[in-house]
């Protein structure tokens, strides 16, 4: 049972730092002039962090967030696979709703904590679509 709850607290450590650093992105978009319209879009098989616009644009954001480059740097975490998932799960999001932009992409914000308390923060544009 002690292994049940350890993974249990190593969960909720791994989600928080998550969630830490979608709110560090959401602010960050912010102060580049993206208005936020949702975060934490769910669906079957996963979640959209940040559903944003930016300009004429509407903007599906993957967040990645690490204390560590142990399985590798924050953007080399984003698969084929998961961009694949983004694109779905936006035509879903698109599905459901109206009035949105024409255009739309996919983006990638990477929340680095590896070489201090201040995390570097970089904006890929364009990751998918």
């Amino acid at each position: 049972m002690p292994k049940q709850v350890r993974h249990d607290e190593w969960r909720k450590a791994v989600k928080s730092i998550g969630q830490i650093g979608e709110d560090i992105a959401a602010d960050f978009l912010k102060k580049l002039g993206y208005k936020i319209i949702e975060k934490n879009y769910r669906i079957r098989g996963g979640e959209i962090d940040i559903i944003a616009l930016n300009s004429n644009t509407l903007v599906y954001v993957e967040v990645k967030t690490r204390t560590s480059h142990r399985f590798g740097l924050p953007e080399e975490s984003v698969t084929h696979a998961k961009i694949n998932f983004l694109i779905r799960a936006a035509k879903f999001y698109r599905s459901n709703r109206s009035n949105l932009p024409e255009q739309e992409r996919i983006d990638v914000v990477t929340v680095d904590f590896t070489s201090s308390d201040n995390p570097q923060i970089k904006l890929i544009k364009n990751a998918g679509f």
